[in-house]
C-alpha cells in the first residue's frame, strides 16, 4: 500500500529538509554578495594612495628651490691684489738739430721691491723712474698697454699710439725715434695708459697711469744753443755788414795816407 506523500509522518520528515535547504541558500546567497565588497574597497583605497606618492617628491622640490640661493656664494671672489711696477723713462736732454737722430724709450718692468729709480743721466741720456701699480685682472681680462709720445714741432716715428700686450711678471718696451729739424727748446708728454678687455663678456675698460713731460734742447751743428747761435748770426750779419760797406777800402787807405803825411 502506498502511503501519500503529504502525510502527517512525511511533512515531519520534509520539514526539517525544507529548512536545512533554505538555510544553505541563504548562505550561498550571502556568499556570493560579499566578493562586491572587497572590491569597493579596493577602488576608494586607490586614490588615497596618491597624495602619499605626491609628498615623496616634497624633499626634491625644496632642493631645487634652495640651489640658486647657493651659488652667489660660490662666485664671490676677494678683490684683485695690486700688481707693483717700476716705470722708466730715458731720453735726451740735448741734440744736434738737422744731423742727428735720438731714441726716447719707456720700460714697464716687474719691481716687488718697491724700488724708484732716481732721476740720473747715463751716457749724456736723463733717466727718470716711478713706481706703479697695476689691477691684477690677468685671469679674468686682456691687459694691454698703450704709450704714445706729443712732442710738438719734432719728428716723431711713429706719431701714433703703441700697443703692446701685459701678462703677469712680463716687462715691456716702448720706443721713439725722434729728430729735430731747427735749433730751439721742445717739451712734450709721455702718455701710459691700460686697457682691460673682460674674456667672458668683452666688455672694454681704460685707465691713464702715468704722463711724464721731456724737455729736448736742439743745438746748431757746433753744439751751440738757441741763444748763442742767435747772438753769433746777428754779430755775423753787423760784421759782415761793415766790411761789405761801400768804399770802406777808400776810406782806410785816405786814413793811413793822411796819418803818414804827419
Amino acid at each position: 500500500m502506498i502511503e501519500p506523500i503529504f502525510s502527517s509522518r512525511n511533512i515531519f520528515i520534509l520539514v526539517p529538509v525544507a529548512t536545512l535547504f533554505l538555510a544553505a541558500l541563504a548562505c550561498g546567497g550571502g556568499t556570493s554578495s560579499s566578493p562586491p565588497i572587497p572590491e569597493s574597497t579596493q577602488a576608494v583605497s586607490a586614490p588615497e594612495e596618491q597624495p602619499t606618492q605626491i609628498f615623496e617628491f616634497a624633499p626634491e622640490s625644496t632642493q631645487a628651490v634652495l640651489t640658486p640661493a647657493v651659488q652667489p656664494t660660490q662666485v664671490s671672489a676677494p678683490p684683485a691684489i695690486p700688481e707693483t711696477r717700476r716705470l722708466t723713462l730715458e731720453y735726451p736732454p740735448k741734440m744736434r738739430a738737422g744731423v742727428e737722430g735720438d731714441v726716447i724709450r719707456l720700460t714697464l718692468e716687474v719691481d716687488d721691491l718697491g724700488n724708484i729709480t732716481p732721476t740720473a743721466q747715463f751716457e749724456g741720456n736723463v733717466i727718470t723712474g716711478e713706481t706703479i701699480e697695476i689691477p691684477d685682472l690677468y685671469e679674468t681680462h686682456n691687459v694691454t698697454a698703450e704709450a704714445k709720445l706729443d712732442l710738438a714741432g719734432m719728428e716723431v716715428r711713429p706719431s701714433e699710439a703703441i700697443f703692446e700686450p701685459l701678462t703677469r711678471g712680463q716687462s715691456v718696451t716702448f720706443f721713439w725715434s725722434i729728430r729735430p729739424d731747427e735749433t730751439g727748446v721742445y717739451r712734450g708728454t709721455v702718455w701710459l695708459h691700460l686697457n682691460f678687455a673682460d674674456k667672458s663678456t668683452g666688455e672694454e675698460s681704460r685707465i691713464a697711469v702715468s704722463a711724464q713731460i721731456v724737455e729736448i734742447e736742439a743745438v746748431d751743428f757746433f753744439g751751440l744753443s738757441v741763444n748763442v747761435a742767435r747772438t753769433s748770426g746777428a754779430l755775423g750779419s753787423i760784421v759782415g755788414g761793415v766790411i761789405g760797406f761801400p768804399f770802406l777800402e777808400d776810406i782806410f787807405k785816405f786814413l793811413f795816407k793822411r796819418k803818414r803825411n804827419k
